[in-house]
């Protein structure tokens, strides 16, 4: 299974709703078949642009991580279900590479 990054904005909510909203998403991952590696909290901040979102307009975000394994068929349903939850104001999923290592080039050493 591919490696990939969930990157999440929620609304900025007390800390018992913050906590049901991210528990409603990992839940939601394990359930189509992810593996939850790391889950990280960025911090609440100001968004670089307004965005409406389910009839609200938000100006701050709470922002997180969530690194996990999955199948590449479930994203589609993943964004899907993740962009009708009224707590979150926008999800983004990127695939995590391995990083490259410097030393593997064969190229002259400068």
């Amino acid at each position: 299974m591919p490696r990939y990054e969930l990157s999440l904005i929620l609304k900025v909510m007390q800390r018992p709703e913050t906590a049901a909203a991210l528990r409603r998403t990992v839940e939601t991952l394990m359930e189509r078949g992810a593996v939850v590696r790391d889950l990280e909290n960025m911090g609440e901040k100001l968004l670089p642009f307004k965005i409406n979102k389910h009839n609200h307009r938000h100006v701050r975000g709470t922002y997180f991580l969530v690194d996990f394994y999955a199948a590449p068929s479930i994203l589609t349903g993943l964004l899907d279900h993740l962009h009708r939850d009224v707590d979150v104001v926008r999800p983004t999923v990127l695939k995590n590479d391995a990083p490259v290592s410097s030393s593997s080039c064969c190229g002259p050493k400068q």
